[in-house]
């Protein structure tokens, strides 16, 4: 295997302007590119001689909201001809595009529409940019770092309707059972999983985990 910082620096040679930073951390290398150098940036990763990344491993996202830059579309590439990977990294705006790669990889298509599905991020030039994972009338972007845990609606089967439909989450306070007992303590009551051990000579119905 070739000299990975080496490697890196023959690629930012050969696209002057294009690399704006190259690393090399716990064994993998990374190079942050421009979003407008993105297609030659993996056009040359894909032809050249001592690149050969001929497979697309992944394309996902990454959101830092407090960045002007918001996002990071992430690319993870593979040479099996030199045994190497690599990673691409390249910063996105919200409301901003990158261009899309799929002339270059045909298997980015599924990884940009889950990358748009999940963060909102748009690709350029994608002949079929639409929700994946998600349903088409889902509001939000779920991998977004702002968005609530709960999500704003849930589904359920209507028998009036007999369809699915989409309604305001509810939590409601009186349905909850919080249980503040310590581990150590013994519970009072026949854990579920717990009624063989109860059953067993010697030990009480109460706590099962005590003989009396």
């Amino acid at each position: 295997m070739a000299d990975l910082s080496a490697l890196g620096q023959s690629i930012s040679a050969a696209l002057p302007g294009a690399v704006a930073a190259v690393s090399v951390l716990r064994g993998e290398l990374t190079l942050e590119v421009a979003v407008e150098q993105i297609v030659p940036v993996m056009a040359h990763l894909r032809d050249a001689a001592d690149c050969e990344f001929k497979i697309l491993v992944d394309v996902c996202g990454n959101d830092w909201p407090q960045r002007e830059k918001r996002f990071d579309v992430v690319y993870h590439l593979l040479s099996l001809t030199k045994n190497q990977r690599i990673r691409i990294k390249a910063q996105v705006g919200e409301g901003e595009a990158i261009p899309s790669i799929i002339a270059e990889y045909p298997t980015a298509s599924w990884f940009e529409r889950e990358a748009f599905d999940m963060y909102g991020i748009m690709f350029a030039g994608h002949p079929d940019l639409r929700r994946l994972l998600t349903d088409y009338g889902f509001s939000g972007y779920p991998l977004r770092k702002d968005f609530p845990l709960t999500g704003y609606v849930e589904l359920r089967y209507d028998e009036e309707l007999k369809r699915v439909v989409y309604q305001p989450v509810q939590l409601v306070q009186e349905f909850r059972d919080f249980d503040f007992m310590s581990p150590w303590e013994g519970a009072p009551h026949i854990l579920p999983g717990d009624e063989k051990a109860a059953m067993a000579p010697g030990v009480t119905s109460g706590d099962p985990g005590k003989k009396p």
